[in-house]
């Protein structure tokens, strides 16, 4: 009897034990729900916004920075907007999603545009793929502060975007794609290869713009004969740069000198026959604000949602979308991602003009 009651017990406790870490585990996968209400447009005297081409927040007071291409109004969508008034190229919108601010000089910015950050300061870092520069603004965008490359030339052999790529030791670019600035001190970070026609590396650069080091993804393994895409680039709070290797379907984890840490697959698996993504899945990525940055978010472009992963494993807990399409909640060729202060996601759409917000429920 006494074994009997001894196996009982023992076996109570090993279902309880399982149904504490299945409930510890529940607990730890993120949550999101979509919210209809953000932002709150429209623009001023019913502007449009053009194909979004990035994004980045001020975590300072969590106001969003929409990059709206001005080329969408002059290439090859402008007869979809015959007649309608270009909205500005920066538009700066508060945490409520009220328009606060717009800015921008066509003849200063690149026109496909790509990315952006705001630095420790505040100041707005703004960068097209197409420019072959990248530049600093103030925050109102009143100022321009500092740019790093000439305008209208490429790191190529001739300085033209037709010329091979040269990948110099030198702050000047060809197609660059992504920018972060390390808030310990002040070194820009750019992911320089949107496209297959460009650079392919990381270059590094001090807060004045002096060139200082630069390196290509890793190439040991299965994705040896795959070219270097560094499509987007971010900084955790630990001092790792993480990269998305857009044709290799992967984010890769490098320290400050370049050195490799690890390969982050993102798998997918293609939906519709007629889209295929730009040829690769991790086009841009994000970290969760808590002080371990415990997630990690990727933008899966080919299946059109937000993979949301464990940063130390690398494992896919959840996605954010419905897939591909108009309806809130589905994505047009998702292309840029930010997380405010407080949890909350935040969705670049190139095709669908917009930008989504993703509430963190039961935080």
């Amino acid at each position: 009897m006494k074994r009997r009651h001894y196996l009982m017990v023992t076996a109570a406790c090993t279902v309880l034990a399982f149904l504490l870490a299945s409930a510890r585990a529940q607990e730890s996968v993120p949550r999101y729900e979509l919210d209809p209400s953000w932002p709150k447009l429209p623009l001023p005297e019913g502007a449009v916004v053009g194909d979004v081409g990035g994004m980045c927040i001020d975590l300072r007071n969590d106001h969003v920075f929409i990059l709206s291409r001005p080329d969408t109004f002059t290439g090859r969508a402008a007869s979809n907007l015959t007649g309608a008034p270009a909205a500005p190229i920066v538009i700066e919108l508060d945490a409520d999603g009220k328009m606060v601010n717009g800015w921008g000089d066509p003849k200063l910015i690149d026109a496909y545009l790509h990315d952006c950050d705001v630095d420790q300061a505040g100041n707005v870092w703004v960068m097209g793929a197409h420019g072959g520069h990248v530049q600093k603004y103030s925050h109102d965008g009143t100022r321009l502060l500092l740019q790093l490359g000439k305008s209208g030339v490429f790191d190529s052999s001739d300085g033209t975007a037709k010329g091979k790529p040269l990948n110099s030791n030198a702050a000047q670019f060809f197609f660059p794609a992504g920018v972060t600035v390390d808030p310990q001190n002040g070194d820009i970070y750019v992911a320089d290869g949107e496209g297959v026609g460009g650079n392919s590396r990381v270059a590094v650069m001090d807060r004045a713009g002096k060139f200082l080091r630069q390196w290509q993804l890793n190439r040991d393994g299965a994705d040896k004969n795959i070219r270097p895409v560094p499509h987007c680039i971010g900084m955790s709070r630990d001092g790792l740069v993480y990269v998305c290797d857009r044709q290799a379907d992967q984010v890769q984890v490098f320290d400050k000198m370049g050195n490799l840490k690890k390969k982050i697959a993102v798998p997918w698996k293609r939906y519709d026959s007629t889209k295929t993504g730009g040829g690769g899945s991790a086009v841009a990525l994000d970290f969760s604000p808590d002080p371990n940055q415990r997630y990690l978010y990727v933008a899966n472009q080919p299946n059109e949602k937000i993979d949301v992963l464990d940063r130390d494993s690398g494992k896919v807990l959840t996605s954010l979308g419905r897939g591909a399409g108009h309806f809130p909640g589905q994505f047009d060729h998702a292309h840029g991602i930010a997380v405010d202060s407080k949890g909350n996601v935040y969705v670049a759409e190139v095709d669908g003009r917009r930008v989504q917000k993703f509430r963190a429920v039961g935080r």
